[in-house]
């Protein structure tokens, strides 16, 4: 083989006389051969100083600078058009001769190799000008010498191409195929890339239920359709665009295509949607051996009706594949591959691009499934560290929200809570754990339910969140979190708030004025040695409390102070549209406030609480104290009667009285200060008997000679709900009761 260099330096080709100086020495034969080559693939052309491999025919040369016709066969060859002197036309003339005797030798066939003309060098070849490397068919080239070039026919290039279309589309579909998230999303990446592209139909089964990392599932396997996909209704696949069905059915040698275990138009399914696996069947073994398969082989030919079905025939021969989809641990499922008759069958390499096609999409399900799995245990466990539904305190309405920071982190640190106490009152908490991880949920729970135990003891403000800050500390020295707890009184009207390094809370006025209240802000929780100090504020009828976190007021583009101040903003102007003697409702206040959010303001996890005072009118309450005596049970009957009386619910008296009677006696049998008696009229009738004893009253079933020990079995018959709290200076029993006309609800 003789070396063309492609640049001006290095030998150049020799002439050799013979059998070619017709095709070298005259004008028209370049012609014939350049356009010739011009239709195939050149040969890529290397550096300076690279060649290009070409066989040179027998007793056959390229021209030399002296061949007698060089300008005219570079004019032929489309060069040396013009002539801007006698030098510089001659240079060109000489080049285009030699590319065109290139052009020559390499259309004229093998030979043995001319030795090669050293000299000195000539010109660099104008652009365009590299010798080709041809693919013309076997056969006479076309000036006429030789033959063409062995290893270079048709059917071996358009072998390479097709070998190329395969490795571009495994790409592309691999690519679309790894964009999806999900289950559903993974699926259809891989029918819409196969489809029409590589099959013309697929079925796609999957385990029922998919086992999830590793689970051992458990009984007979069983695998589902989980998705269908076909290019054309089935009634255009029978014809082959022919209009005759049975025709291109027959004139493949393949079944009636109607019977395709394809979706129909309607969504009916001609395939088994169902397919329980038998151990030791065909369809078990296939899929055990992990490749792809023909449906036509010696295994697939029983496999694939066991799967679709046996009263659905398939295609026979090469075109159907039946591709197991195995992931990291077994395998989940199976793909099915078909080609109607109007189309080429399958080829031997298709199977390998089946087989990428199938590892593909098992990996990707692989990890559809644990991320399911993942993205369902955060829901859940931000679902339970959170209130599933706010309680109904008497004088209070409240709403919530809460918002993740991204779908792709669903758990954070944030909480909120709403809590009742004892007196009517109701502890509204706020807090946020540093993070937005699973272990941030966690300690949000930790802290949480150490926060509603505090509240259950009637513990000051400030002393609760003394007492998350210790238990702060014992869960680690980085567990930061900041809090803010306030307990409202409906009574007096008045709410008490402890704030740990929280945003402050924004008081919204029933007259449309919006004020962030000066709550001293305090230390984070976990911080250690530290005290908190709580306010007492007036909390006005008809206002509205927002706790949120710092989330809905800090981000990227704004600081914490700006978010603050537009979110008072917002509430004023949300009450003026509303009017001034009238509050905006709950629920849409939430919403609206969430509105303010815009592109780029989500950069932590949101938890947003309102609470709408309504209070308690004085009318409706009526107080006393009692003295641990033995007349105090008689006392406390005439105040219950009296109190009835005056509120028109003298309907109650007899079942008020003995209630009373029953919990005031257990009060005082154990108290030695004196013991409170409070009766609310709200939506229902309230009773609440305080003493300082800490022990709280147990219902139990008394014996038949008991003197005693059925007062608690009386209110529990009788109340519509009761309970007892302990307080830090002894404990409260309560009852409710119905209004006369009121539905009971128990």
């Amino acid at each position: 083989m003789t070396e063309y260099p492609t640049s001006q330096e290095g030998p150049q080709p020799a002439g050799v006389s013979g059998g070619g100086s017709d095709e070298a020495g005259h004008g028209k034969a370049p012609i014939a051969a350049a356009e010739a080559v011009r239709t195939h693939a050149q040969v890529p052309v290397s550096g300076q100083g690279g060649a290009a491999e070409v066989p040179r025919p027998r007793g056959t040369g390229a021209p030399g600078p002296g061949s007698g016709q060089p300008a005219e066969a570079a004019r032929a060859s489309g060069h040396g058009a013009a002539d801007p002197g006698p030098g510089g036309a001659r240079t060109r003339d000489d080049q285009a001769a030699r590319n065109a005797g290139r052009r020559d030798a390499a259309d004229a066939g093998p030979g043995p190799a001319a030795p090669a003309r050293t000299g000195p060098p000539g010109p660099r070849a104008p652009l365009g000008t590299a010798p080709l490397l041809p693919s013309a068919p076997e056969g006479p080239s076309p000036a006429g010498g030789g033959t063409a070039i062995p290893g270079s026919g048709t059917g071996e290039v358009t072998a390479a191409r097709r070998e190329g279309d395969r490795l571009r589309f495994v790409g592309a579909a691999t690519r679309r195929i790894a964009r999806g998230i999900d289950l559903d999303e993974i699926v259809l990446g891989l029918c819409r890339a196969t489809v029409p592209t590589f099959s013309d139909a697929i079925l796609v089964y999957l385990r029922d239920p998919l086992p999830v990392g590793d689970e051992r599932p458990v009984g007979p396997v069983v695998l589902r359709l989980r998705r269908t996909d076909r290019l054309r209704p089935i009634d255009d696949l029978t014809d082959g665009g022919t209009g005759d069905p049975a025709g291109a059915a027959g004139a493949a040698g393949e079944l009636d295509f109607s019977q395709l275990p394809l979706v129909g138009p309607q969504g009916d399914l001609p395939a088994a949607e169902l397919c329980e696996i038998q151990p030791g069947g065909a369809l078990a073994e296939v899929l055990r051996g992990v490749r792809p398969v023909f449906g036509s082989a010696a295994g697939a030919k029983d496999a694939l009706p066991e799967l679709l079905g046996s009263e659905h025939p398939v295609p026979r021969g090469q075109r159907a594949i039946l591709a197991p989809l195995r992931g990291r641990r077994r395998v989940i499922g199976a793909a099915v591959f078909l080609r109607t008759p109007d189309r080429d069958a399958f080829e031997q390499n298709d199977l390998l691009v089946a087989a990428q096609l199938a590892t593909h999409t098992a990996l990707g399900i692989d990890k559809a499934v644990l991320y399911g799995r993942e993205a369902y245990i955060a829901d859940e466990l931000q679902r339970t560290m959170l209130p599933d539904s706010l309680p109904q305190p008497t004088g209070v309405r409240l709403a919530s929200r809460y918002l993740p920071a991204a779908e792709t982190a669903r758990v954070g640190g944030d909480w909120y809570d709403a809590i009742p106490l004892p007196g009517s009152r109701v502890a509204l908490v706020v807090g946020d754990v540093m993070g937005h991880s699973m272990t941030s949920a966690a300690i949000m729970g930790q802290l949480r339910t150490t926060a509603q135990t505090l509240a259950q003891l009637d513990l000051p403000p400030a002393e609760v969140l003394h007492h998350l800050d210790e238990q702060a500390q014992r869960l680690g020295s980085d567990r930061m979190a900041t809090c803010l707890y306030a307990v409202y009184d409906p009574v007096s009207h008045r709410i008490t708030i402890a704030n740990a390094g929280h945003p402050p809370p924004v008081l919204l006025h029933l007259g449309g004025r919006a004020e962030v209240l000066r709550v001293p802000p305090g230390a984070p929780i976990g911080v250690g040695g530290v005290d908190f100090e709580a306010v007492e504020l007036d909390a006005p009828a008809g206002a509205t409390l927002l706790l949120y976190t710092d989330g809905l007021v800090e981000s990227r583009l704004r600081d914490v102070w700006t978010g603050i101040e537009q979110l008072r903003e917002r509430l004023a102007t949300t009450a003026q549209l509303t009017g001034l003697d009238h509050p905006p409702p709950l629920e849409a206040l939430c919403d609206d406030v969430l509105d303010m959010l815009g592109p780029g303001d989500r950069d932590d996890d949101i938890a947003l609480l309102a609470a709408r005072f309504d209070g308690i009118a004085p009318s409706d309450v009526a107080y006393w104290f009692l003295d641990p005596e033995e007349t105090a049970p008689g006392r406390a009957r005439r105040f219950a009667r009296r109190a009835l009386a005056r509120w028109d619910l003298e309907e109650l008296s007899d079942s008020l009285e003995l209630l009373v009677s029953e919990v005031v006696t257990n009060a005082v049998r154990y108290a030695e200060r004196p013991v409170t008696l409070r009766l609310l009229r709200t939506d229902v009738l309230r009773c609440e008997v305080g003493d300082d004893s800490p022990q709280l009253p147990r219902q139990r079933r008394a014996r038949d000679t008991d003197e005693g020990g059925r007062g608690l079995f009386l209110v529990n018959r009788l109340a519509r709900r009761w309970g007892a709290t302990r307080l830090s200076s002894g404990k409260v029993v309560w009852f409710e009761l119905p209004l006369p006309g009121a539905q009971d609800l128990r």
